[in-house]
């Protein structure tokens, strides 16, 4: 009788042909409610899981002794319980390295749109509020051959640098090390966050959530921006401080930013809802068809990999 692995949310098909010689449970595109996801465990040696599902020790125990490998469809995996499911013997994996360069794509985006008031000025037009041309109207700031600062130079912050340099940027990074290989390709120069946060013109984030990176950007970090200065934050939600964003926006103390994680997805802040100075997207970062796919992929491959007894692709350290 074929083994039972749960897909947790419905996935593109090219992350199900290679789970198709087991018994496949999978549940429906919206999150599904906790009772639902707790019941559908049971039985289950392999779980394709994503962001929006908590993997903890109560669903590992729902699922039974039989349970093998959570494969998050993801690089984050601050939803799963990892040192639980190390002390049942479950492998964790993730998938890095085949969202880069379009998580990358999404974040120049929102530099782009904040800094030239994009958002705004379409909803002005669509409103039919677009009444002439101006030299004052919706006037924003130049991103060529500005200051470009990266928290967590990681293969996504090297992949905005990258991105960075083709407009003529000057790179700044801070990461919990050096990465000089990035320094010597990207001439990049390493700072404190203390000094980047003072000489950026646009400061994108892509650190992974954990207890020190919760909260990174806060008030404090918010208010030694330059007032000219854009705000970017595609890594996780609750790295950078909403509610402090918000009022540092509304007071002027900070240009713009832009959004595609939130704190407590998917609700938003509202002040932030209020902003034209906030650039907000629902969580797409990863949201291309080939990217997505990939994604999907890798989840699978990781899951048949553990359970055909050859280790996983990408595990996830304890």
């Amino acid at each position: 009788m074929p083994e039972k692995v749960l897909v947790t949310r419905e996935i593109p098909a090219a992350g199900l042909r290679p789970l198709e010689g087991y018994d496949l449970t999978v549940l429906s595109e919206a999150p599904p409610a906790r009772d639902e996801l707790l019941e559908a465990a049971e039985g289950a040696v392999g779980v394709l899981s994503n962001v929006t599902e908590k993997m903890d020790a109560e669903f590992m125990d729902a699922a039974g002794s039989g349970l093998k490998v959570i494969a998050n469809m993801a690089v984050g995996y601050d939803n799963v319980d990892v040192e639980a499911a190390t002390e049942r013997g479950i492998v964790v994996t993730n998938t890095p390295g085949v969202l880069d360069e379009t998580t990358a794509d999404t974040a120049f985006m929102l530099l782009l749109a904040a800094a030239r008031r994009l958002g705004e000025s379409e909803r002005t037009l669509r409103a039919g509020e677009w009444h002439w041309w101006g030299p004052k109207l919706f006037v924003g700031v130049d991103v060529w051959g500005k200051t470009l600062g990266i928290v967590g130079m990681g293969r996504i912050g090297q992949a905005v640098a990258r991105r960075g340099r083709g407009f003529g940027m000057e790179i700044l990074y801070h990461n919990r090390s050096r990465n000089e290989d990035a320094e010597r390709e990207l001439d990049a120069r390493y700072a404190d966050l203390d000094e980047l946060l003072e000489t950026a013109d646009f400061v994108s984030v892509h650190t992974p959530l954990t207890e020190e990176t919760r909260h990174l950007i806060g008030p404090e970090e918010l208010d030694k921006m330059k007032p000219t200065a854009v705000l970017i934050n595609t890594s996780r939600g609750p790295v950078v401080d909403e509610g402090a964003l918000a009022d540092a926006l509304s007071d002027g103390r900070i240009f713009a930013a832009g959004l595609d994680v939130y704190e407590e997805e998917p609700k938003v802040h509202p002040k932030l809802l209020e902003l034209e100075s906030a650039v907000l997207a629902p969580h797409i970062g990863s949201g291309s068809q080939e990217t997505r796919d990939r994604m999907a992929i890798l989840a699978a491959e990781n899951i048949v990999s553990v359970l055909s007894g050859e280790g996983p692709k990408t595990p996830v350290d304890a």
